[in-house]
């Protein structure tokens, strides 16, 4: 077993037929819950991100990061007898997990529909690009995609110059978290009605569920949400902006940001500075004043942040209630020994890598505790699963091998 304990999700069994990032970082969550994962993968080549970018016959480490702690079995879903393998474990199963491309599974045979139709109390999950009743359902998404056709890239970059994508995939995994959060509603409804229902969730939607300020914005202005930079799109406030720092490399400089509910931060700041004759300066007593006049501040702030390295930085403001923060990049995320004892960062031994340190599980839960651990290698559980659990013989299986259906 992959939990070492008693899990939140415990006695869950998830059919994960995802591929790529938005659907196997929602199987991998649940996985991290406790739940048994079992991925099931075309013979021979694997679903699609095992070897998106791969090397010298292994995994890729793309594929290594969003698929700890589930089990891989293998699956010719264009033969009988492979929609026979899916349709027995699919029996087994408390969840069902797709985010092909559209169309793709209804051509399989496996539909919500049809799915439902073989496991009644099934909960069926699908994740899309776009809305499948919509104008655009049959059209290809991935996470840049879903970030134009969801309005991240209109917020995003300098007023007056060009969208920008976030350097985040925040329409992959967010919408495999939406789609995780709509499983486990639907889970804790089936102990009510003891049915399955369908979770269906898109990334055009999801990313415009993470622009919700962006929309009261627009309702404030009664205009389109605007690019600002690092200003709040919701509203400008001064400092809310990136200082360099010593250092010179490229990610030296802190962000600090003073709140446009009030000036508490400002009148920190300025004590801060030893510029206490800015609190009574008209150029910067309230929230929009400071707006109005961003570049003296930003003038001021530059030369004083320049004086520090960024964490020194950080820690001074942080000390005077200035709320603030070092520009951290992925290497010193990585290497931080607080994130690693938390288990924002988890290695494991992986069979074809060595010891991988990885993003673990973000979220806590007092009663569950789930070791991460390598990824699957390609039909690594099938006799586990067709064997143990759906109880194929040894000799059935090597003919489901022999045949080229496992």
């Amino acid at each position: 077993m992959l939990n070492n304990e008693s899990t939140a999700l415990q006695g869950f069994r998830i059919i994960d037929l995802t591929q790529f990032e938005a659907g196997t970082s929602c199987t991998q969550t649940l996985a991290w819950f406790g739940a048994e994962v079992i991925k099931v993968e075309p013979p021979i080549k694997g679903e699609q991100g095992r070897n998106s970018s791969a090397e010298g016959g292994k995994d890729s480490l793309y594929f290594v990061q969003l698929n700890t702690n589930k089990k891989s079995v293998t699956c010719d879903l264009k033969t009988a007898q492979g929609k026979d393998l899916l349709s027995e474990l699919i029996k087994k199963g408390d969840v069902f997990v797709e985010n092909f491309a559209p169309g793709v599974i209804d051509r399989l045979g496996f539909s919500a529909q049809e799915v439902l139709k073989i496991n009644p109390k099934i909960v069926f999950a699908r994740i899309k690009g776009f809305s499948p009743t919509g104008p655009y359902a049959n059209y290809l998404a991935f996470d840049a995609i879903a970030q134009a056709a969801g309005g991240a890239l209109s917020i995003t970059g300098e007023a007056g110059g060009r969208p920008i994508k976030p350097g985040p995939n925040l329409a992959d995994t967010g919408t495999g978290l939406h789609c995780a959060l709509g499983i486990l509603a639907a889970l804790i409804q089936r102990n009510t009605t003891g049915k399955g229902q369908v979770v269906e969730v898109t990334m055009q939607d999801a990313i415009i569920n993470f622009s919700r300020i962006a929309y009261a914005a627009q309702a404030m202005s009664g205009e389109t949400a605007p690019r600002t930079g690092n200003q709040s799109i919701f509203g400008g406030t001064s400092p809310s902006e990136v200082y360099r720092c010593k250092g010179g490399g490229e990610n030296d400089y802190v962000y600090v940001y003073t709140t446009r509910a009030g000036s508490k931060h400002w009148l920190n700041l300025c004590k801060l500075m030893g510029r206490e004759e800015l609190i009574e300066d008209p150029r910067f007593m309230t929230p929009k004043s400071r707006a109005d006049n961003s570049e003296l501040i930003d003038a001021m702030l530059s030369e004083w942040a320049a004086q520090y390295d960024k964490r020194e930085a950080m820690k001074i403001l942080a000390q005077e209630n200035v709320p603030a923060s070092a520009v951290f990049d992925t290497m010193e995320l990585f290497n931080d020994p607080d994130l690693r004892a938390r288990g924002t960062f988890a290695t494991f031994t992986h069979p074809q890598h060595g010891e991988l340190t990885v993003p673990g599980n973000m979220i806590k839960l007092s009663g569950t505790k789930v070791t991460v651990s390598s990824p699957p290698l390609l039909g690594e559980h099938n006799q586990e699963i067709y064997g143990d659990l759906l109880g194929y013989t040894t000799k059935q299986i090597e003919s489901l091998v022999e045949k080229k259906i496992i």
